[in-house]
């Protein structure tokens, strides 16, 4: 049963929803019906990395139609303007050619000549690989729906159908609703219609049972994703979708649909969320890396998180300029938070996988200038060049542990952050709105039994305050261990390659380049040990650690060829920092910390 929203925590200058600056009236376009879009991705406009649309209305007479592409994808916090990828514009109506100019500089202006059907034709340039663009290969493509689809000015509610038009041997797949033909699909409003990007062309798609729901998977190219790779893909996202349903109670889609291109050189990995959807980017080298899994999972939270729960700054989303929020350190950065319970809770990593993830955030926030949550979620749109561009991620997250290790202590491990987004998610998406600032603070506040918390944020959200771990994780059964350790170096900046490791960077002094080693060699093997076993670092530091000065064999991979170089062992002394759960911990700590790692099922 939900408590009545008293007024606990009195709202500070610098939190909430922003104050509403005075903006001019909105355009209003004649009204449209039977609004249709043709979008062509064959062989052709995939080769061209252009896709061809054709666009159809009925209109009742001759007052102007407004028409616009968005200035933004919902997500991707950044101005694209993508109306400037826009060429080959016509209008047209009973084979004539209507007189159009632009309003401003991302909308159209037609002119009808008379009732009837209006035809407009335009290309969009596919050649960006990026989550929120469009981009093609020779036999595939990507669009999103914020590249492609015009908006009826201050007719949000227009509904679409969408039709592709591709080769007959190419595949489509998106999470729109399907309509009542070979790829033809139905939006109910323009929300919805750019809500959905679509994969076109050669690519593997497969489905499972998750949670009770349907999945889809589809990667790009074919054969990118497939045996042992893809059957540990599916079983990270099987796992990491319960838990995040225990969190807020209930699975919010019939049929997720999981979108991921693999590209050699793409730096990393990126992914764009949707509400039943996410499109990801991942470079060819990272496909077996941890941080895969974990991405997938922070857009799975994105399901619940942002995509239908998010502050009232954001919604409804606004497309035609920046749409700025204190809160991104919630939409985010506890989004991340939650990715990391569901991994953990999910049994796809463990209880040190998830402090070495921890402590990563709190390493790199405190190398980074100190900056309030609240002010690093505004800056999302500036792309901050002091390194706080993206804090609002991790600091986010942190803010996320640390609210949920208050509210437990406060509470003796009764209820935790789990509860607060529960309740945020029955008062604010289910009731059609988004969240204020009462509402989150009086939340957390009831959760944690009454404790105010107008301390925690002032200090630690509005505040640019260091976070006290020493204080905090004990309270939750971990403490911050610092050894000194004795580890063999090469010199070499590695990064996982299928064949092993490969080096990216070396110091010429060192004694990997003494051995020869150079740029680009993939290091299979050291000492006989493999490099691609999972144990290799710590039989590396035990067992190499303690012969400084001996000969150290490098099974090396170059230009096709293998080489075996003999390099000396030489010891550095490094400074060990991790977290680890505190032995001298009370049995209150150990419960709390029980109900971070396993969720309701540990307050049970």
């Amino acid at each position: 049963m939900l408590l009545p929203l008293l007024p606990l925590v009195p709202p500070s200058a610098g939190a909430g929803v922003l104050a509403a600056q005075a903006a001019p009236r909105a355009p209003l376009s004649a009204p449209v019906a039977d609004l249709r879009f043709e979008v062509s991705l064959g062989a052709l406009e995939a080769f061209s990395q252009q896709l061809g649309v054709r666009a159809t209305f009925r209109v009742e007479g001759r007052e102007p139609v407004l028409l616009s592409l968005p200035a933004w994808t919902p997500g991707a916090y950044e101005i694209a303007d993508f109306a400037r990828h826009v060429s080959q514009f016509t209008a047209t109506q009973g084979g004539r050619a209507l007189r159009w100019d632009k309003l401003d500089p991302d909308t159209w202006r037609i002119q009808p000549d008379a009732r009837g059907t209006v035809e407009l034709r335009y290309t969009v340039r596919a050649d960006s690989l990026d989550t929120a663009a469009s981009w093609t290969r020779d036999d595939f493509g990507f669009f999103n729906g914020t590249n492609v689809f015009l908006m009826v000015e201050g007719r949000i509610d227009t509904p679409a159908r969408v039709v592709v038009r591709t080769e007959s041997t190419w595949r489509v797949t998106t999470s729109m609703a399907p309509a009542d033909s070979q790829h033809a699909y139905r939006a109910t409003d323009f929300h919805d219609l750019v809500d959905h990007p679509f994969f076109v062309g050669v690519f593997d798609l497969d489905s499972a049972e998750v949670a009770g729901r349907w999945m889809r998977l589809a990667t790009y190219p074919a054969g990118s994703v497939e045996g042992a790779r893809r059957t540990a893909l599916w079983d990270a996202l099987r796992r990491s979708v319960p838990p995040i349903v225990e969190v807020f109670g209930e699975l919010p889609w019939e049929r997720y649909t999981v979108l991921q291109v693999a590209e050699p050189g793409f730096p990393g990995m990126g992914a764009l969320e949707h509400a039943l959807s996410e499109l990801a980017i991942v470079g060819t080298e990272y496909l077996d890396a941890a941080f895969v899994p974990s991405i997938h999972a922070h857009e799975l939270v994105h399901a619940w998180n942002v995509k239908r729960l998010r502050p009232a700054d954001l919604f409804p989303y606004r497309y035609d300029a920046a749409q700025p929020t204190t809160w991104l350190w919630m939409s985010e950065g506890v989004t991340d938070y939650y990715a990391d319970l569901a991994q953990v809770r999910g049994g796809v990593t463990d209880e040190a996988t998830f402090l070495a993830t921890v402590l990563g955030k709190i390493d790199g926030v405190e190398q980074r200038p100190a900056t309030a949550l609240e002010d690093a979620s505004l800056q999302a749109w500036l792309s901050m060049t002091d390194g706080t561009a993206d804090l609002y991620y991790d600091k986010g997250s942190l803010a996320g542990l640390a609210l949920d290790i208050v509210i437990r202590d406060a509470s003796d491990n009764a209820r935790s952050l789990d509860d607060v987004m529960r309740e945020l998610w029955e008062v604010s998406w289910k009731r059609g709105r988004g969240f204020t600032y009462d509402e989150f603070w009086n939340a957390a506040t009831r959760a944690a039994a009454g404790r105010a918390l107008r301390d925690f944020e002032r200090r630690y959200i509005d505040g640019r305050e260091s976070y006290p771990w020493d204080q905090w994780l004990p309270l939750a059964g971990w403490r911050i261990v610092t050894d000194s350790i004795s580890e063999p170096r090469l010199g070499a900046l590695l990064r996982a390659d299928p064949r092993g490791v490969r080096v990216t960077a070396i110091d010429s002094a060192a004694a990997g380049a003494r051995a020869g080693l150079r740029v680009d060699d993939v290091i299979t093997a050291i000492g006989g040990r493999p490099t691609l076993d999972p144990e290799f670092g710590e039989r590396w530091r035990g067992f190499w650690g303690k012969r400084p000065g001996a000969p150290m064999a490098l099974e090396v991979w170059r230009d096709g060829t293998t080489l075996t170089l003999t390099a000396t062992v030489e010891i550095t002394t490094l400074i060990d920092r991790h977290i680890a759960p505190d032995p001298a911990a009370t049995e209150r700590a150990r419960r709390i910390r029980a109900g971070i790692l396993r969720g309701a099922a540990a307050q049970r």
